[in-house]
């Protein structure tokens, strides 16, 4: 039977017990990072409607290098398995999204890139035919290394971090990785030792997703909301506190979750945005939108102030 990835989101659902768009002109969007998109406040809007943000196609799992000049993204249309695709900066103009097809074939979908800090590693999801979650080498992560303006052979990471049925990998600037463990139903880490992961912690923290902040003071998931029926599936954050543990989780509110479900959130390199999926298109199809952290930073001061 055909794998897709709504296989996959189905095992999620389980485990969380659970637009019109105008087109944008690539050639125009030079110089500004974020490919020519007027900069936002905290009020979550759709990313480059009519280039990433297509209309009957799933689109999540936003990643940027750190110079901001490549980005990588999951999209897949319905009962296609998915891919990643990318877009570069050159000279003052971005390349057409195309498919970025790391491991050549070998695995059947590739999803959840990540660009590492130096900018010379992407860590993704890849994965064969899906079928039952106890069937854990279906879904891991993997590496491709940087070789001038291309990509390695893509490896299967070398770590305990592959034991398990695993996914969403991304890094801390130190090189801790962060994954969800599906076998385990949590969200874990493996501190970076000179480039290797030899061994994993759970992170112990609820939801799905998880994203740490590049400096690792807070960490975004997405989660059932338990107080709003109405809301499926919401943005929360969690605060790093002085001795190291881990805040409540505190929900983004309206003005960045909606009724419809948002989910796979991430945060840019430089700190400053914050993208995610959201499920609003009919059909349940997902856009990316994005907003300014500044709306995590208002929760940060509020946090910490009544909890002194």
């Amino acid at each position: 039977m055909k794998k897709t990835y709504f296989s996959l989101i189905l095992v999620f659902a389980l485990i969380l017990n659970a637009c019109n768009t105008k087109k944008l002109n690539l050639k125009n969007n030079h110089l500004n990072p974020y490919l020519g998109q007027t900069p936002l406040g905290v009020t979550a809007e759709i990313f480059a409607p009519g280039v990433f943000s297509i209309n009957g196609r799933y689109e999540h799992s936003v990643s940027f290098s750190p110079d901001l000049n490549e980005i990588y993204f999951t999209a897949s249309k319905k009962d296609e398995d998915p891919s990643i695709y990318f877009s570069k900066l050159e000279g003052k103009k971005w390349t057409t999204p195309k498919k970025a097809n790391f491991t050549k074939g070998k695995k059947v979908g590739e999803m959840h890139s990540f660009v590492n800090s130096t900018g010379n590693q992407i860590y993704f999801t890849a994965h064969d035919e899906f079928t039952l979650p106890e069937h854990k080498e279906s879904v891991k992560i993997w590496v491709v290394n940087r070789v001038g303006d291309s990509w390695s052979d893509a490896k299967e990471l070398v770590s305990p971090i592959n034991e398990d049925f695993v996914f969403y990998p991304n890094q801390a600037k130190n090189g801790d990785l962060y994954y969800f463990n599906i076998s385990k139903r949590g969200t874990y880490y493996a501190p970076n030792k000179n480039g290797k992961f030899p061994e994993v912690h759970k992170v112990g923290i609820g939801g799905v997703h998880a994203f740490i902040s590049p400096s690792q003071d807070y960490i975004v998931v997405n989660a059932r909301n338990r107080e709003d029926s109405e809301r499926k599936s919401d943005i929360y954050v969690y605060f790093k506190e002085k001795d190291g543990t881990w805040s409540k989780a505190i929900n983004l509110g309206s003005d960045v979750n909606s009724n419809f479900a948002e989910t796979c959130p991430s945060i840019t390199p430089d700190g400053k945005y914050l993208f995610f999926g959201r499920y609003n298109e009919e059909g349940a199809i997902s856009n990316i939108y994005w907003a300014s952290t500044e709306v995590i930073s208002k929760l940060k001061r509020a946090y910490f102030k009544n909890n002194k």
